[in-house]
Order: C-alpha cells, then sequence, then structure tokens
C-alpha cells in the first residue's frame, strides 16, 4: 500500500507492527520539516503512542511552547512529534485544538484503539473501510487495491462523475470504502472492533454584526498571518501565480517575508485567450521578482494525456492544470506551493453567489414542473430540472450539473429513473438549513464543490509529483471571520469579492483588482479536439464515447463535460 503512494513520499518510508500485530500502521514521508531521520514516520512517543500523518499543523510552534511548560519534552522539530504529545497531554479534545491540513492514524495501544482524524476544511483525504472485519485507510484510493481484500467496484460512481463532474463525499469508486467526513474523527476499538464517528470541529455561518468599516483591516491581518505561517518549511516553498487576485495576494504577502525566497510558478500559452502572463508580469515587476514561468504547449498536454489519466486517483472533469504546475514546481525544486484555494467560496467569486436567490425560490415550484421542463430547451435551462431533487443537492446540480439524468442514461445504457434514484438518496449532511442567498451559496460552494472537487484535485494532482498544495485562505481563523461577517458586507459588490480586494488594495495594481475574473484554466477545448490520443482512443470506443466525441467537436458538450466521459472510457471502456 505504500509503495503506491511512493509518488507523495519520495523521502523515506516506514512501517510500525505493535506487539499483538493487530496494528500496522505505514507511511511514506515528504520530508517538509525537520529533514533529518528524527521525523520518520509512523513515529513513536512513550511507550504507547504511535502515528502516521499526512499534512501540516501551523500552530504546532505554539502547541510546542504550552506543551514544554507541561513536561513535554521533544527528540525532533516536527509537528508529527507535537500531534503525539498534544494527545498524551489533553486526549481527543486536543483534535479541535490543531490548526492546519491533516490526515492521521493514531495508536493508542494503551487503550487498544485507534482514532482516524481529518481537518475541518477536509484539505487532506482519509479514506477508510470496515468491510472484512477490519479497519483499513489511505490518503489514496489507489492503496486500497494493494491491501489484500476483494473490494468491489461502486456501480453507481459513473452516474455522480456525470451528474456532478466529481464523486461526492462519502461515496468512492469503491464499496466498501467511504471518505471521513471532515473535521472528524473514527474511533476504532482494537478488541471488540466496533467503531464510531464524532464531530470534533466544525465551521457554521454567525453574522455576529461586526463592524462593516473594521472588516477589511481586520480581514488582511489574518490572511497575512496565515500567509506567514504557512510558509513554515525547512524546505522551498513556491507560490501558484495565475495572475488573477487571490493568487497575487498570496505571492505579494509572501515577499513581506524577509526570512523566506517565496518562488512563483505560473503557466502561460501560446494562445492569448487563455495566457496570464501580462498579468503575472505586472505583479512580478511591482516586486522585482523573476518567476518561474512556463510556456505549456499543445504537445505537452496531449504527450502527457493519458499519464494524467492514470494518475488521477478519484475520476474528477478538473485537476490538470494543477497536474502540470505542481509537475513544474517540482522541476523548480519546491516541496510545497501556496494556493488561492477558498477565495471564490469565501467572498463571493462565482455566478452562483447572484443566482442562488433565484434558483432557491425556483426550488419551490411544484415538483412534477421541474422534472417535466422540456427537452428542446437549452441545457442550462433544462438543468432546472434538477430541482426536483430535495435539499441543496437540487439547487447545486441546477446551478453547477453537468449532464441531465435522460444524458446519463443513454451514455451509461440503464434507465432513467434509475439514475434518478441514485441522485435522490444522495444528500448532503447536515445541510445550509435557513441559510439565503449569499451565505447560502458560499455554504454551497464550500462543501461541495470546493470539498468534493477543488482540494480533492489539488492534493491529489500536488502529492503525485511529491508537492505538498497549502492553502492559506482556509486558515481557521480566516475562515471564522468572514463567516462571521453579514452577507451584505462579503457580496456587497456585482463584480465579487469586493472585501478582498478592499483589504488588500495596496498590495497589487488596480489593473488586476478590476480585471474581469478568469478562472485558472488551460485551452482544453482547442487542445482536446485535436489531440491525438483522444482520436485514437475514440477509434477503438464504442458507438456512445464516438457520438460523445462528434458532439463535443460539433460544440455540444463543453471540454469539462467531454473529459469527464474520457475518464468514463479509460475507465470502463464504454
Amino acid at each position: 500500500m505504500c509503495d503506491t503512494m511512493k509518488h507523495g513520499g519520495p523521502d523515506d518510508s516506514g512501517v510500525f507492527v505493535s506487539p499483538d500485530k493487530k496494528v500496522i500502521l505505514g507511511n511514506r514521508r515528504l520530508a517538509l520539516l525537520d529533514l533529518s531521520d528524527k521525523g520518520h514516520q509512523p513515529m513513536q512517543y512513550g511507550p504507547h503512542l504511535s502515528l502516521t500523518y499526512n499534512g501540516e499543523l501551523y500552530n504546532f510552534p505554539e502547541l510546542k511552547t504550552e506543551l514544554i511548560t507541561h513536561g513535554h519534552q521533544f527528540k525532533s522539530h516536527t509537528d508529527t512529534e507535537v500531534i503525539l504529545a498534544a494527545y498524551q497531554q489533553w486526549g481527543v479534545q486536543a483534535f479541535e485544538r490543531f490548526r492546519g491540513m491533516f490526515a492521521f492514524a493514531l495508536y493508542d495501544e494503551k487503550n487498544q484503539c485507534v482514532f482516524l482524524v481529518r481537518d475541518p476544511s477536509g484539505i487532506k483525504p482519509l479514506y477508510y473501510s470496515l468491510a472484512f472485519n477490519s479497519l483499513v485507510f489511505s490518503s489514496e484510493m489507489r492503496a486500497f487495491s494493494a491491501s489484500g481484500f476483494p473490494y468491489t467496484n461502486n456501480p453507481q460512481w459513473p452516474v455522480f462523475l456525470m451528474a456532478y463532474g466529481h464523486i461526492p463525499e462519502p461515496i468512492t469508486t469503491l464499496t466498501e470504502v467511504r471518505m471521513l467526513p471532515k473535521g472528524c474523527f473514527l474511533r476504532f476499538d482494537c478488541s471488540s472492533y466496533k467503531s464510531d464517528v464524532y464531530s470534533f470541529s466544525h465551521y457554521s455561518f454567525s453574522a455576529q454584526g461586526l463592524k462593516k468599516e473594521e472588516a477589511p483591516q481586520e480581514l488582511r491581518k489574518l490572511i497575512a498571518h496565515s500567509v506567514g505561517t504557512h510558509l513554515l518549511a525547512d524546505a522551498p516553498v513556491g507560490v501558484f501565480l495565475s495572475g488573477g487576485v487571490d493568487s497575487g495576494i498570496l505571492f505579494a504577502l509572501a515577499q513581506r517575508e524577509k526570512d523566506r525566497d517565496v518562488r512563483a510558478i505560473s503557466l502561460i500559452f501560446d494562445e492569448g485567450a487563455y495566457s496570464e502572463k501580462k498579468y503575472q508580469d505586472v505583479l512580478l515587476q511591482q516586486y522585482g521578482r523573476d518567476g518561474e514561468q512556463i510556456m505549456l504547449g499543445f504537445k505537452e498536454f496531449d504527450e502527457s494525456l493519458p499519464v494524467i489519466l492514470d494518475d488521477m486517483d478519484m475520476p474528477s472533469c478538473d485537476g490538470m492544470n494543477t497536474w502540470f504546475i505542481s509537475k513544474h514546481a517540482q522541476i523548480a525544486g519546491c516541496k510545497a506551493a501556496l494556493s488561492g484555494i477558498g477565495a471564490d467560496e469565501l467572498f463571493g467569486g462565482y455566478p452562483s453567489f447572484s443566482r442562488m436567490e433565484m434558483v432557491r425560490r425556483l426550488h419551490q415550484w411544484p415538483g412534477v414542473v421541474r422534472k417535466n421542463i422540456t427537452y428542446s430547451l437549452p441545457v442550462k435551462y433544462r438543468r432546472l430540472r434538477y430541482l426536483s431533487l430535495p435539499g441543496i443537492t437540487g439547487e447545486y446540480l441546477a446551478l453547477r450539473g453537468h449532464f441531465l439524468p435522460d444524458q446519463i442514461s443513454k451514455m451509461l445504457g440503464i434507465g432513467e429513473s434509475q439514475v434518478w434514484t441514485i441522485l435522490e438518496e444522495h444528500q448532503e449532511e447536515p445541510g445550509p438549513g435557513r441559510l439565503r442567498a449569499g451565505n447560502r451559496a458560499g455554504w454551497m460552494e464550500m462543501n461541495m464543490y470546493m470539498k468534493n472537487q477543488l482540494l480533492r484535485d489539488a492534493d491529489s494532482m500536488g502529492m503525485k509529483h511529491g508537492v505538498e498544495i497549502r492553502v492559506p485562505f482556509l486558515d481557521a481563523s480566516v475562515i471564522r471571520y468572514c463567516l462571521s461577517l453579514h452577507p451584505s458586507d462579503k457580496y456587497s459588490d456585482s463584480s465579487g469579492k469586493k472585501l478582498l480586494s478592499d483589504a488588500c488594495h495596496d498590495l497589487i495594481p488596480e489593473s488586476i483588482r478590476n480585471r474581469s475574473k478568469m478562472g485558472f484554466s488551460l485551452p482544453y477545448t482547442p487542445w482536446l479536439k485535436k489531440s491525438r490520443f483522444v482520436r485514437d482512443m475514440t477509434a477503438h470506443a464504442g458507438p456512445r464515447f464516438s457520438k460523445a466525441y462528434t458532439d463535443f467537436q460539433e460544440g455540444h458538450i463543453g471540454w469539462s463535460g467531454f473529459y469527464s466521459l474520457l475518464l468514463l472510457r479509460h475507465r470502463l471502456h464504454v
């Protein structure tokens, strides 16, 4: 299992076996703190505690100082050892003290139990299975195939991929394997083999009525502090610089950390409509830096496409951009990189923030009306059929859905009613409750799109190249402050993210602050259309995929939807 994840932990490996052989922990290490062998994992602390861990605790220096006052001694300069000492001191109450991104398994031999723990934003994935009278867990799905257990393929995952563009938690491609919910820990009793899942931390909207005029200054202070802590490392750290507001702020704040040499990593293209080089140049010149601007061309894209399909751990319609920029970050010598994920979700950077109230009102129509919207309408209107699904699921798919149930039915060769049933049975818990408008959209984007697609793709594609992607906008202090603001203070401008722009107006030039939003994207449509790899794959495909390829060439299917079908073809040979 460890060998399947060598790419994400190229620096060291280790296995721990308990004296009674009931517990085996494995680890592949990407060394970022204390690069010596003192950071070896699985790590033991005292006579009874062992840990295998993936992630970073950004407040570990403060926790370590506090633990020393309680008499704890440390042999390393790692955050791994701090997790063990904190558990020994405070038990499971230690988990809510951790600020960062983490997924770990902690074995308490004295109490004969194993804890699986995942961070409150779900930045780090943690999959587990309780089948076959065992607890098996991993940071990547691919490891389960090497576990020796006969897990079965989940026949429903293609439906979710085609509807969502990803597979929503806790569902996975294997029937017996689930994702541990964010901000939760699982306690497994090694004697009785019984287990329970508990929540230790969660975020909620509160609207505390804080003074609007103080928001930009306070937000700026919190983001600056977060960037400083996210640069904590004994190995080179970079920043993914696209040329937009979010990455520009991170890059600018990183330059103010005088003891760090933070490299800017960017992708540029010959296709002018997609390249953001001129905006990257403005930022680099303002701060007197030479960034790593990598020209990515069609040839490299087409040659890499089959590798990317193999490298993808969980199917998703996105992630290729992160695969390429992580590859070149690794070539540039970076072991970690800052990403702007989270800013759009917190500050209203997506169209859903302006459309949510309309969708919510339409959701109140009678279900039979919504479900029978005519097939003759364009797809963006036909997606309203998804509003026949209850709760936030219907609203999400009406706004972001890829294929409609009738299209999914035809591609997969199953009944349309079966597609509806599969989607109806999956509901996001606990849901956004009575939240409305901007906050409802924010809940949806953070708990569905960001959690299930952006963060998972970032971790999978970054770690495939041994690069840890860090997300300063998702620091606990930043999230909690944003969720405490009134919606009108966060989403008050039609251009989106005005509060974030105001908070950091002196860091990035006006030409970037006022530019139209442009997501970090590649020239997917023209490149996929002329890809020899895709053409060869189509030549050996069945009629359903061949028809989809023709529809894509003629502009009837967007690139992300077609890429989802490409994944299906690659994995299922449809």
